[in-house]
């Protein structure tokens, strides 16, 4: 499936780059399209020319696609089995459906024998009991629903010329069952729903796990997350170092997991309503950062502006100041939006009107008000794109490929390995949208992870 999107993506892309000779009723104006019509009405051989070099630019199209869909599938050509974890049930540490939590490893060779990476899936949060119902009979809710081998590309990619850093790592993929960016922990489980809220028993789990398999060996490691991964990452990131041996040098990437609280379209306090929801339904708040619990309440430590500043091992937060998700479901959710007047323009940015960018570009400098906040640590990385588009580090088209966005002349790949390996520090806010032309612009399919 992962597979799918990304040719699904690369396709998209393409098309909004070549377009056709003929024009592309997509994007062409009502007198455009009507003025080249009635051209070629009026000029039948100027027709017949354009017809027949429309058909050889669209055979070029074509082979272009099928170029670059090869390619694509050449970066995916890893495929990685399913581990699910043992013991697991009996401990409690299980998915909502209380089926066990499962990972996809593939072992590290050469210089990385004993360097970790440690991807956590993303894929939103349940907030009551209805929805958690609803993601317990997907993926995102049960390990029997996962597929049995996970393609691995871009930063869990096998070949140095897509992963130049981590390539031969020991990669592993976490999968994402529990629906609280591993956090809850509830021991009862109600005999009606049979929902079990065990996310941080899963958590501790698959580390035991991976630490009995190699990983109390580390001499690198990095826990690294997208969406609600990211979101984990960040969470999870001072007792991921805990785990490990003293002399471990220990890295933390949130890919897209720095939500923001602010206001919806409509005023309301969404996001933080939702996120109290999440909290209490999970029994999330003994398992977040005490640096933040101690200070605020639980639901507030949801959000990476109140805990990234107390984490003490380094980070480093990759996300577009669009974050096309966030606009989608924190900035005008459908509660809202009721008439669907945000629906073209969370499709596309480039579908916004004047006063819809505006409100983007107010969220922008809130985002960035926020991240700044956190203070210029020294051992705190930062990639911040102006793409409206969410997750970045397992797309390979984004994160190490011909045409890859690009911030300050550096790619995200480069950026993250030049600060895992300290090589260089690499801090950067990109311009205002549109600024970036190296950017990939999300166009959301209803293959995308639902929204909250």
């Amino acid at each position: 499936m992962e597979m799918l999107r990304q040719l699904t993506e690369t396709v998209s892309n393409l098309r909004q780059i070549f377009g056709t000779v003929n024009g592309n009723p997509e994007t062409e104006s009502s007198s455009e399209l009507a003025n080249r019509n009635l051209e070629v009405q009026t000029n039948p051989k100027l027709g017949f020319v354009r017809n027949r070099v429309s058909k050889m630019f669209n055979f070029k199209q074509w082979l272009v696609l099928v170029v670059c869909s090869l390619a694509i599938l050449k970066a995916e050509g890893l495929f990685v089995n399913i581990t699910f974890v043992r013991n697991a049930v009996a401990r409690g540490a299980v998915c909502l459906d209380g089926s066990p939590p499962a990972y996809h490893l593939h072992r590290g060779s050469g210089t990385g024998i004993n360097s970790w990476l440690i991807q956590l899936e993303g894929g939103g949060w349940c907030n009551n009991v209805t929805n958690c119902l609803s993601r317990m009979h997907t993926r995102l809710g049960s390990s029997k629903k996962m597929v049995e081998n996970l393609a691995f590309s871009a930063i869990l990619s096998n070949k140095k010329q897509y992963n130049p850093d981590f390539y031969n790592w020991n990669r592993v993929k976490v999968r994402y069952c529990d629906g609280s960016s591993f956090t809850g922990d509830v021991q009862a489980v109600n005999p009606a729903t049979n929902l079990h809220f065990r996310g941080a028993r899963v958590w501790l789990a698959v580390m035991q796990e991976l630490l009995a398999k190699g990983m109390r060996n580390a001499e690198n490691a990095v826990l690294s997350g997208c969406s609600a991964g990211g979101l984990a990452s960040l969470m999870h990131c001072d007792s991921f170092r805990a785990l490990l041996p003293m002399g471990t040098k220990v890295k933390c990437l949130s890919d897209a997991g720095f939500f923001l609280n602010t206001r919806d379209v409509s005023g309301a306090q969404y996001i933080k309503s939702y996120f109290k929801d999440v909290v209490a339904l999970h029994g999330s708040a003994k398992n977040l950062p005490r640096t933040c619990t101690s200070r605020l309440t639980p639901a507030m430590c949801f959000f990476p502006q109140y805990v990234a500043r107390q984490i003490r091992t380094p980070v480093f937060i990759l996300n577009a100041a669009y974050d096309s998700w966030q606009i989608k479901n924190i900035l005008a959710p459908r509660a809202a939006d009721p008439y669907g007047k945000w629906q073209s323009c969370q499709l596309d940015i480039k579908n916004c009107q004047p006063n819809q960018l505006k409100v983007m570009q107010d969220f922008r400098l809130e985002f960035l008000s926020a991240v700044i906040g956190l203070g210029r640590s020294s051992s705190r990385g930062m990639f911040i794109d102006s793409c409206y588009t969410h997750c970045q580090t397992e797309t390979q088209t984004s994160w190490f490929w011909q045409d890859s966005p690009i911030l300050n002349r550096t790619t995200i790949a480069k950026a993250v390995g030049d600060w895992v390996y300290d090589r260089k520090l690499f801090q950067k806010i990109d311009c205002p949208y549109p600024c970036n032309p190296t950017c990939h612009h999300r166009v959301f399919t209803p293959q995308d992870a639902p929204p909250i």
